[in-house]
């Protein structure tokens, strides 16, 4: 039953935040979201019935069914951690605050369960629950159910090996049997978090740590996130092993300093071995010491990203050709004549090429790039494409995806060393599902004339989350921008920033004629945003438009206020580009100008976007 059970730890693909959270709460805990989507997926609700699912593991079929909670997502765990268990709790309180979440969630007795170690597995009943020592006074279940390789283990022995437990039994190693009433799915759902917590987060020496910090945001969060990260082949493999081997030689370390600190009480005060003792300590002290900052250095998201994927990358540098000379690769799966003729006229003309060129083709963008020598190009030419695990692009090589035409990116994972991903005039495109990381510009950046939709995404650790460049001059187009349940957090600067100039001569003197829309939008740009300023704005943008989609009340939360004015500060710089048109059309004597600041479809959609940790907030305006 071990490998069966164990099967379980891997969890779906980590959901955008905001869409699902499970949470062990009790009745004293109010639930996360009330929606289908998280009753669904366990939260605490008044429906009966259980709303988790089951399973029996294969080849265990003299076992009842336990539930099936390990398939937790990311921000699922994330969220309870955060919110329900640990909170604000320093290293030493870890355990108190465990006990404190259990007692609340967990029922003391009535529920069955099967208690799994590497050597047998039996089925028992608890009785009660020791939550300060976490836990489980247990009894064997009738009738005696047990797994084991061993044939020796009759119930007298189990009794036995019960009676010198006590009948005490961790929690972690409880697995509650299946349940279709519902009273026992918060049960199963806290022994989990306990279980995947103590697996996978807690360190032996944690507790041992400086208690001035918090332990959620200082370990538990980076060592969640690098769990997941590696679940979803996001690190590279080597840095992995890198990883695996550190923890495996800081936690021998850690056994051998505390043998030797409990032989030190045993020692005689200023003896010779007592000496000798305190410098092996001292000696293995540092060593630990050190091995806990390489350990921190591959936990933290933006170290591991700086430091730690260079040097793990599969691929390397090749250098310079070896015959001197620069190679364009061309990326495409099928090619019509139009687009060869484009790319002969704008990439190989005799003007843009003053010697001889080498092209090469390849069918996928990694054959490509692995192609490459130092200073290659990679032209990407619309198609569908798939590529399989990781790559990187060294910095001496240029990519370029064709702007005209539409790029779609699902479930991909890009980790951008150095630029991110950049939306052209006249380019479409759309993200989706996907992770984006480590630029050391912004993650997204939208020229004026683009189409871009971004669902489901989680853009973080660049310099800046969005960029939205310029449009407001009069030969650029407005994009058209859709933004849907993405997770913008950990950026440098704003989540998201909009590039515009800081003096508008034109609408400077069109500004003499003040109506009564110009006032509302200066309310916009005051420093004092009550209630009213937003509530005269969101009628404004719903009278100029029937596109634009708000979910905007008068008690915004702070997700939703990032989605609001974002939408309002791109309406506003639509106005003011439709004020300049206008002026310019009356000076050609067009009175008939178009009033609809959406004439252009500015957006489909700013709706649902979460803002996390981001340096200088959700948004801000880049003035140049």
């Amino acid at each position: 039953m071990a490998d069966e059970l164990r099967a379980g730890d891997n969890p779906e693909r980590e959901a955008m935040a905001g869409k699902r959270a499970v949470c062990a709460a009790g009745e004293n805990l109010e639930p996360l979201e009330k929606n289908e989507d998280s009753c669904h997926d366990g939260n605490y609700c008044d429906k009966p019935g259980t709303l988790l699912q089951s399973f029996v593991p294969e080849g265990k079929t003299l076992f009842p069914e336990v539930f099936q909670t390990s398939q937790l997502l990311f921000y699922e765990r994330f969220q309870v951690y955060q919110d329900y268990i640990l909170a604000d709790c320093k290293a030493s309180e870890v355990r108190e605050f465990t006990a404190e979440f259990l007692e609340k969630v967990l029922e003391p007795c009535g529920w069955r369960a099967v208690w799994h170690t590497n050597v047998f597995e039996v089925l028992v009943e608890v009785t009660d629950v020791d939550f300060s020592a976490l836990k489980a006074v247990v009894k064997l279940a009738e009738p005696y159910t047990c797994d084991s390789e061993v044939s020796t283990f009759t119930s007298e022995c189990m009794k036995e090996l019960l009676d010198l437990k006590e009948c005490r039994l961790p929690l972690q190693e409880l697995w509650v049997v299946f349940d279709d009433s519902g009273v026992f799915d918060q049960t199963a759902l806290a022994i989990e978090h306990v279980r995947f917590f103590y697996q996978n987060i807690w360190r032996s020496w944690d507790e041992e740590e400086e208690d001035d910090y918090d332990y959620f945001v200082r370990c538990v969060e980076p060592r969640l996130r690098l769990h997941y990260d590696i679940l979803e082949d996001r690190v590279p493999s080597g840095l992995i092993v890198d990883y695996h081997n550190l923890l495996s030689q800081c936690e021998e370390k850690y056994r051998e300093f505390l043998n030797l600190r409990s032989s030190l009480s045993t020692c005689k005060s200023d003896s010779e071995q007592e000496n000798i003792s305190m410098v092996e300590g001292l000696k293995l002290y540092s060593e630990i010491e050190q091995l806990k900052q390489k350990l921190k250095l591959i936990e933290n998201p933006l170290l591991r990203y700086v430091f730690g994927y260079q040097k793990n990358s599969s691929i390397q540098a090749k250098g310079t050709h070896p015959n001197g000379q620069k190679v364009t690769h061309v990326v495409s799966s099928s090619m019509k004549t139009g687009l060869l003729w484009s790319l002969l006229r704008d990439k190989f003309c005799e003007e843009s090429c003053k010697e001889e060129m080498e092209i090469q083709f390849h069918s996928d963008p990694l054959s490509a790039i692995n192609a490459c020598y130092e200073g290659d190009t990679v032209i990407v030419c619309p198609g569908h494409y798939v590529v399989h695990g990781t790559f990187s692009i060294a910095d001496s090589i240029e990519l370029e995806v064709i702007h005209h035409g539409k790029t779609t990116l699902e479930n991909c994972v890009l980790q951008c060393e150095t630029t991110g991903v950049t939306i052209r005039t006249s380019a479409e495109f759309l993200m989706k599902d996907s992770d984006l990381y480590g630029a050391k510009g912004a993650g997204i950046e939208i020229y004026p004339g683009s189409q871009c939709s971004l669902i489901d995404n989680v853009i973080h650790h660049c310099k800046e989350g969005i960029l939205i460049k310029d449009f407001l001059d009069e030969h650029y187009d407005i994009p058209r921008i859709s933004m849907v349940n993405n997770m913008i957090h950990n950026n440098e600067g704003y989540g998201v920033v909009l590039v515009k100039p800081i003096i508008f001569s034109d609408l400077q003197e069109n500004n003499q004629d003040e109506t009564e829309e110009n006032k509302a939008l200066k309310l916009k740009t005051s420093v004092e945003t009550d209630t009213t300023v937003k509530v005269d704005l969101e009628e404004l943008i719903q009278c100029t438009t029937g596109k634009v989609e708000l979910h905007a009340r008068a008690d915004l939360s702070e997700q939703a206020e990032g989605n609001y004015e974002i939408v309002n500060e791109i309406v506003i710089a639509s106005t003011q580009k439709g004020q300049m048109r206008k002026k310019r059309l009356s000076e050609l004597g067009i009175t008939q100008a178009d009033d609809n600041l959406m004439s252009q479809e500015m957006f489909v959609a700013i709706m649902g976007n979460q803002f996390k940790w981001n340096g200088k907030g959700s948004f801000g305006t880049f003035l140049f």
